[in-house]
């Protein structure tokens, strides 16, 4: 065997040894990347369901203040027609009583004020 023979085997051995060194750290990093890719699998589709509940939880939230939004609709026009039926009537009751009660107190407060002046006449002069 020559010298050259003797370094390319050296040689060779190396490289056997470096690639048998360099594929642990490898084998562990092949099982690393599974690992991660494993993880964001679950993430994500515990992400999918975790949206899906929440999208469907909004859904129904939505139809629940649909239908209170309606209800109050119905509660606001019953209180506005109320509200115009309450001033209707007071308008009616100010035309039917409201002429012949104010003529009623201009009438009485004119008695008592002429009642007022008889007893202040025959009581002669200098009393009140």
């Amino acid at each position: 065997m020559s010298a050259g023979e003797i370094a390319g085997l050296i040689a060779a051995v190396a490289l056997v040894a470096l690639v048998a060194v360099v594929t642990v750290p490898i084998l562990k990093l092949g099982k690393t990347v599974d690992e991660l890719t494993r993880t964001i699998r679950d993430v994500r589709s515990e992400h999918v369901a975790k949206t899906a509940v929440t999208v469907d939880e909004t859904n129904a939230l939505l139809a629940t203040t649909n239908a209170q939004l309606r209800r109050v609709d119905a509660i606001t026009s019953n209180a506005q027609a109320v509200t115009g039926n309450a001033a209707a009537l007071s308008s009616l009751v100010a035309a039917s009583l409201g002429g012949p009660l104010l003529k009623t107190a201009a009438f009485s407060y004119g008695v008592r004020r002429a009642i007022s002046r008889r007893r202040r006449d025959t009581a002669g002069p200098g009393l009140p």
